[in-house]
This record gives C-alpha cells, structure tokens and sequence, in this order.
C-alpha cells in the first residue's frame, strides 16, 4: 500500500509541475527580453502575453496553458494503466480511485499554474488551465463551460465577467450532465478558486471600471485578465 500511496503522489506532484511551467512568462522572456510581471496587468496569463506581445504570442500561450490541464488528467489515465500488478494493493479499486485521483491532479496542476514554483508562487488566473483540465475530465462540460464563456464575453466584452460565469456554471453543467462526485467536488472547488483569483475584477465590475476587451491597463493595476 505504501507503494500505491507513493505513486498517488508523485503523480499529484508532476501534476502541480506541468501547471507550474510559466508559459507567459517565458514567451516574453524569449520574445521581448522582459518579465510580463512587469507589464500590462501583472499576471502571466494569455490575455495579458496577447496585449503586451500580441495575438501570435497571446493563442500559443493559451494553447500551451489550457495543454497543462489535459496532459494533466492523461498522466493520471496512463498511470493508472500502465501501473503494474504487483503495486496496486488487492483492495484498490481503480474504478474507484480514478475520478477522485483526476479531480486532485486538476487542483494540482490549477494550483501550479497559479502558484507557479518556478515565480515565487504567482502566475495567472488558472481559467485556461482549468479549461484544460475539464476538457480531459469531461469533453461535455468542458466545451459547454467554453460557450457560457464565450457567450457571456460576446455580450459583454469583459473577460474577467465571462471567466467568472464560467466558473459558477461548471457546476451546475456537472450535475446537469450526470458527472461523478469526484468531478462535482472538483467543479465547485475550482470554480470557488477561480472567482476568489478576481477578488479585485470583482470590485471594478460593481464600481463600473473594469475595462472591456481590447482597452488598454495602466502597468500599475493589478491584474484583471483570466488565463
């Protein structure tokens, strides 16, 4: 069992690992030669890479950040697959162990993307990550939480506002299309991150002063992106 219980976590931890790989961060640095820290709105997320570098920079960042999530989940998949006989004790039920092992790799790898190791623990808002993890998870719930989102940003043309839609939404789309528990649990966690990572877009929102997609943010406000 001791073995098992290893695996579980060096598991967990590659999960965190990939999340932590700082994609923005390293784009500007190749790019531009500069910390996007200390550009735009602060975070190292997709949004802020494609207004400080542009759309190219912006879409590969997106792409290799929502990758994260999924590479994420198929470690857990292949793990559980290829683990052999003789490390999984007689009273562990795979069936079982799995969705609730996919649910924390997809908190391990939101966490590393947001608390990245290799940044002192900062990073983005996990919103394309988490979006990864989902499409992994479940392919149902993770395009759907894609179309609130885009629906809610086709309305409004604020990012921030269609990321928190989309993170009150997951859950219900869980219970709606008959997810497990373990999903569930991972939907009402995550999208709990999620919104708490806009505490401050939150507050602009209701005082009516959180730009629109494609206004300029002054280098000293904190971050209202959602990658």
């Amino acid at each position: 069992m001791a073995v098992w219980l290893i695996l579980c976590a060096a598991i967990l931890l590659v999960a965190y690992l990939l999340g932590s790989i700082p994609t923005g961060y390293t784009a500007a640095k190749l790019l531009k030669g500069i910390d996007i820290r200390e550009h735009g709105s602060g975070s190292t997320g997709a949004t802020n890479v494609l207004r400080t570098l542009g759309k190219g920079p912006g879409f590969l960042v997106l792409v290799v950040d929502t990758l994260k999530g999924v590479l994420a989940i198929a470690l857990v998949r292949w793990s559980f697959i290829a683990a052999n006989q003789n490390i999984i004790p007689a009273n562990v039920n795979l069936a079982t162990w799995l969705p609730w092992m996919v649910a924390l790799a997809g908190i391990a790898a939101i966490l590393g993307h947001s608390k990245s190791i290799w940044l002192g623990f900062t990073g983005g808002k996990s919103v394309a990550t988490s979006l990864g993890v989902l499409l992994a998870m479940s392919w149902q719930v993770g395009l759907s939480t894609a179309a609130v989102f885009g629906l809610v940003l086709a309305i409004s043309r604020i990012v921030s506002l269609s990321s928190i839609a989309g993170a009150i939404a997951v859950s219900l789309l869980m219970l709606v299309l008959g997810q497990p528990l373990p999903y569930l649990l991972f939907a009402i966690a995550a999208g709990i991150y999620v919104i708490m990572r806009h505490r401050s877009n939150i507050q602009r929102l209701l005082a009516g002063t959180e730009p629109k997609m494609g206004q300029k943010i002054p280098t000293t406000e904190e971050s209202i992106e959602s990658s």
